[in-house]
């Protein structure tokens, strides 16, 4: 597109092309006189302050013809006429586009150079309220929305270190969606932040409207059977103000309130928000608790369906392990039927509205013990096992990193069905190999601090640290 000239006839007219706010009913077009000059706003209605801009019109309105003449462009207009703190000034065509679509409005002043943003966007906004995944049981009880102007401030507030740096990006296609990023200057890692940056800025994304996930997938191309999580979300400001300070990265994306940490491991995985708001020992307990919690989920049901398929390795005192009532499918059959039963019903849970959520957990659990046991499809143990396997998997908070689990587990019950002790072995490698060859953002390994080693953040994976 072109640049903006004083005429604003011209301008009008390249505006009118681009925007068409004859097709759109809520693209405003507002004429105007200033200074005894033609003038023109644009805007999207629903986004700008009705009372605020009548007091920015009132004010324009005052200018005579004598001061507007002496006004040569946009820049010197904003500095000597402009009375609202949000306002910025462009000559590019394609810059004014963008910003109209964004939300500020845009007026064009015939023989003024350039045209005049003015930011007073107000977005539709739910309340901060704690968010229901990740809930604390004494931190602070606000969350992220949906609006980045808010999200940046609540970490704002947290962090009031003057090398905090909040830089603004925006993807150059699709939908120009607005980001910010967050770090602190001299402890975040450089060249991560400028590879996040030219990743952002150089994407090509058209046409999205799930745009945190968009976004991810910016940063794990080429991952398509990889299914561990490269990038952490959270929806808690204070946790996220807490990596920004262990020197991680945050991007916050407008209309999405959760924002993303950059770079993490899979030892990010294992630590939460509540390790902090209890006292070392206790936050170093359930974390030990978590990380056991998490090695089972991978391989309590896999371990025993190899025990009930060779019975004989069994030991007298774990006897109680085994199936004693005889059923119609074999065991690997029932844990499969469980694992897709039991997502089954977490799908229809999203689905069920809220006053028919109790039905639909009295039905499952009926049809999944009672009613199962009784026709002899499935065994208690069976249900047993699958219950805590399901329970404890809510443990981790990640829900990507919830399926990567389950992923694995489900390898795992195949290749011991088929290959034993030794599907097993195999199991257990590749899961171990697929995390050795995992990269993080930054390049480092998925497994660090234990490849490459390092004690230090070794042991605070599994002691929590006293504040210094």
């Amino acid at each position: 597109m072109e640049n903006l000239t004083c005429s604003v006839k011209d301008n009008i007219a390249l505006l009118d092309f681009s925007l068409r706010p004859d097709l759109s009913f809520d693209l405003v077009k507002r004429d105007l006189v200033i200074g005894g000059r033609q003038a023109v706003l644009y805007f999207v209605d629903g986004f700008i302050k009705d009372e605020v801009f009548e007091k920015i019109l009132e004010y324009f309105f005052k200018i005579t013809p004598e001061e507007i003449a002496a006004i040569p462009d946009m820049q010197i207009f904003a500095t000597t006429k402009m009375p609202y703190v949000e306002a910025d000034w462009s000559c590019d065509a394609k810059t004014v586009e963008t910003t109209v679509l964004s939300g500020p409005a845009v007026l064009l002043v015939d023989g003024v150079k350039g045209a005049l943003f003015i930011d007073t966007r107000t977005y539709p906004m739910r309340s901060i309220s704690e968010p229901d995944k990740d809930k604390s049981l004494r931190g602070s009880r606000d969350g992220f929305v949906e609006t980045l102007v808010m999200n940046t401030a609540m970490i704002r507030r947290r962090i009031r270190d003057p090398k905090l740096r909040m830089e603004y990006l925006q993807m150059s296609d699709g939908t120009k969606l607005d980001m910010a990023i967050a770090y602190i200057d001299g402890r975040a890692d450089e060249k991560v932040v400028e590879k996040i940056k030219k990743k952002i800025t150089e994407a090509k994304v058209y046409g999205i409207s799930m745009t945190q996930q968009a976004v991810t997938e910016i940063f794990v191309r080429g991952s398509f059977f990889n299914p561990y999580p490269r990038i952490k979300f959270t929806e808690r400001p204070d946790y996220a103000s807490a990596c920004i300070l262990d020197g991680k990265i945050v991007l916050v994306i407008d209309n999405s309130p959760g924002v993303m940490i950059f770079p993490v491991s899979i030892a990010d995985f294992l630590r939460e928000v509540d390790d902090y708001y209890f006292p070392p020992l206790t936050g170093s307990f359930i974390r030990i608790l978590r990380i056991l919690i998490s090695i089972l989920t991978v391989f309590l049901t896999p371990v025993m369906l190899y025990l009930i398929n060779n019975p004989q390795y069994i030991p007298e005192s774990l006897s109680f392990i085994n199936v004693r009532e005889p059923v119609l499918l074999p065991m690997i059959a029932q844990f499969l039927l469980l694992e897709f039963a039991i997502n089954g019903l977490r799908m229809a849970s999203l689905n069920t509205p809220d006053s028919l959520s109790s039905s639909l957990g009295i039905i499952g659990g009926l049809l999944l013990s009672e009613f199962a046991i009784t026709s002899q499809w499935l065994s208690a143990e069976a249900i047993l096992y699958m219950s805590f396997v399901t329970i404890a998997n809510f443990t981790q908070t990640s829900i990507e990193m919830g399926y990567a689990v389950q992923f694995n587990r489900i390898m795992l019950l195949i290749l011991v069905q088929f290959l034993g002790l030794y599907g097993l072995a195999i199991g257990t490698a590749i899961i171990l190999l697929s995390l050795l060859l995992t990269k993080t953002v930054s390049g480092r390994g998925y497994l660090y601090p234990i490849i490459p080693f390092d004690f230090k953040a070794f042991k605070a994976l599994f002691v929590r640290q006293k504040y210094e």
